[in-house]
């Protein structure tokens, strides 16, 4: 079986809203999981969108598989690093304000 992948690091979104986007694509064929990208309100799924074409591109140029002969075989949101910041709060003292970011691993299947 042939495999094309794509990998995207250090998105700068929480990878709890993401994996809400990579949830709606789970397992389905390449054309109806870009068709749901696109209709989704999600900012996630904007994000997951462009490494889902990449994968394409991939599994195009490597492998010279058509784009209605793949599938997705697995969708990841791994964590990446957290930005540590603080915000001035009263009396002198601050608050941590993490800014969190993601990985997102998209791996194609041939049908």
């Amino acid at each position: 079986m042939q495999f094309a992948r794509a990998i995207t690091k250090y998105i700068r979104i929480s990878p709890r809203k993401a994996r809400l986007a990579a949830g709606l694509i789970r397992g389905l064929g390449v054309e109806a999981a870009t068709l749901q990208l696109e209709n989704s309100p999600l900012r996630g799924a904007r994000l997951l969108k462009k490494t889902l074409a990449s994968a394409v591109a991939n599994a195009e140029t490597q492998l010279e598989l058509q784009k209605p002969q793949l599938k997705i075989h697995e969708v990841r949101v791994d964590e990446g690093p957290t930005m540590k910041r603080i915000k001035p709060k009263n009396r002198g003292g601050r608050v941590p304000v993490l800014k969190r970011t993601s990985h997102f691993t998209i791996v194609l299947k041939a049908e």
